[in-house]
């Protein structure tokens, strides 16, 4: 990782139709992101595509020349604590893969969602099958590989881990292992039960984090407002200022200490009045005022 200011970079999950560069760059640089967040593959199946070098490369220098980090998406399929073999094996072949797509791409991290025990009776059983099957993947990786980012879930299927207190269990079943961290989703944890919108809710949540899992795992976040109620188990992203959370908890996140640094993307719709990309750009113009204006706010 390389070192960046303490100031959180703003950024998207980017779209890249015509290739990772021929698509992704273009969109970087129209919505003004300082971070982004890619798919290398179909995120609603199990096919492992090598990905094309030329794009590959370009994008890597791309977004080093613009000083982007960046980060890979997991399939939504991934489930390692699945009951079902075919999907285990299929989950683990899938992070491995998209680890070692996004160390050649030179990317910080990989998200993956935190996965679900599915039946109430196999939490400790879907916890011991993490620890099996996944952290073989975690000790061969090579020094300066990218970090896998677990990301809590929005609570419904017996989670394995939604809230993020139970982030702890979690993290101890893979023995804290140094390449592992967090990508926090507001909308999931909204979902979860954390209520980011009461008085001082987000760095409460935050500071709970920071606690359960030990300072310097968080790797990103996801800056989403949600179209349901805190507690609902529905994970339905909206525009910032648009949802339930409202804007405040934003500026009360991006001036928590545990976030310093560590970028932040949206994942909100990003079309707004025709426009293919104006809705992204208009919720990292927000959250960057709402950043820079809380740094003001300090420094003063």
């Amino acid at each position: 990782m390389h070192p960046r200011s303490s100031v959180p970079p703003v950024g998207a999950h980017i779209q890249i139709k015509g290739g990772l560069a021929k698509g992704g760059l273009p969109y970087i640089d129209a919505v003004g992101a300082a971070a982004a967040q890619v798919f290398v593959g179909n995120p609603r199946g199990w096919k492992l595509t090598a990905g094309d070098p030329t794009q590959d490369a370009l994008f890597t220098a791309g977004c080093a020349e613009r000083g982007v980090p960046t980060f890979v998406h997991t399939p939504f399929l991934v489930n390692v604590g699945s009951p079902t073999e075919a999907t285990v094996e299929q989950s683990i072949a899938s992070i491995a893969h998209n680890l070692a797509r996004a160390g050649r791409l030179g990317c910080e991290g990989v998200v993956v969602h935190a996965g679900s025990a599915v039946g109430e009776d196999r939490y400790e059983a879907a916890l011991r099958q993490l620890r099996e099957r996944l952290l073989p993947v975690l000790d061969g990786l090579p020094d300066g590989a990218p970090r896998l980012l677990v990301e809590p879930t929005a609570g419904g299927g017996k989670a394995l881990a939604a809230t993020v207190e139970e982030l702890g269990p979690y993290f101890a079943a893979l023995d804290f292992h140094p390449l592992l961290g967090v990508c926090f989703d507001t909308c999931h944890v909204w979902a979860a039960g954390h209520d980011l919108a009461a008085p001082g809710g987000m760095t409460a949540t935050l500071d709970s984090l920071e606690a359960t899992v030990g300072p310097g795992r968080l790797g990103l976040v996801h800056a989403n407002d949600s179209l349901d109620e805190c507690g609902s188990k529905r994970d339905r992203h909206t525009t910032i200022g648009e949802g339930s959370i409202g804007v405040a908890p934003f500026a009360e996140l991006l001036a928590h200490p545990s976030v310093a640094g560590v970028p932040v993307v949206v994942e909100t719709p990003s079309e707004l009045d025709g426009s293919p990309t104006a809705g992204h750009a208009r919720d990292i113009a927000l959250l960057r005022d709402l950043r820079d204006g809380t740094a003001a706010a300090e420094a003063a």
